[in-house]
């Protein structure tokens, strides 16, 4: 009989740690824009968010299909119902909030009708949608509406890890982190 597998796949990790570098590369993007509004950096600041977000979309669409290749392993017999169906939902809606933060953005940049390139190789098509800079500011509400939304998630799941490894004690972090030891 085959051991349970006690970590995540390598795909698994390396999308799930470039993901996580690349909302934190796009916070502090947006955080250099502002500090240099008007500025000819400031532009570029955007640029490099604009194409990130597209990327950041492409992984999460790969991190779903892996994910539904290769299902999660399961979480510890230990966890309360209520705790599973919590990390269920916190996963879920990560994964929605993924998609929606860089469609919004999307959707902002093709209501403008201007040209969305991906770190100057080529230009993104834009979606079917106008209106110019009213539909750019209402959809661009949402899109920071949703990364509030993130905000929330990554400090509720944040909050989970660290309660699995200083409280639980369940070596749940470790499937993820590599090189935490696992516990006996």
């Amino acid at each position: 009989m085959a051991e349970p597998r006690n970590r995540y796949s390598t795909v698994s990790l390396i999308l799930h740690w470039l993901i996580a570098a690349m909302i934190l590369a796009q916070v502090l993007l947006i955080t250099a824009h502002e500090a240099t509004e008007g500025q000819a950096v400031s532009r570029e600041f955007v640029q490099i968010h604009k194409a990130l977000g597209l990327s950041v979309l492409l992984l999460t669409l790969a991190r779903i299909g892996w994910r539904i290749a290769n299902p999660a392993l399961p979480l510890p017999d230990t966890m309360k119902r209520w705790e599973k169906l919590l990390a269920r939902a916190t996963h879920v809606l990560f994964y929605l909030l993924l998609i929606a933060m860089p469609l919004t953005g999307w959707a902002a940049v093709s209501a403008t009708g201007r040209d969305l390139s991906w770190f100057g190789l080529f230009n993104w098509p834009l979606l079917p949608i106008s209106g110019g800079r009213d539909a750019f500011r209402a959809i661009i509400d949402i899109h920071e509406l949703v990364m509030k939304g993130l905000y929330v998630l990554i400090a509720l799941h944040v909050a989970g890890a660290l309660k699995h490894q200083f409280v639980d004690r369940d070596n749940v972090l470790h499937r993820m982190i590599p090189w935490i030891p696992r516990r006996p």
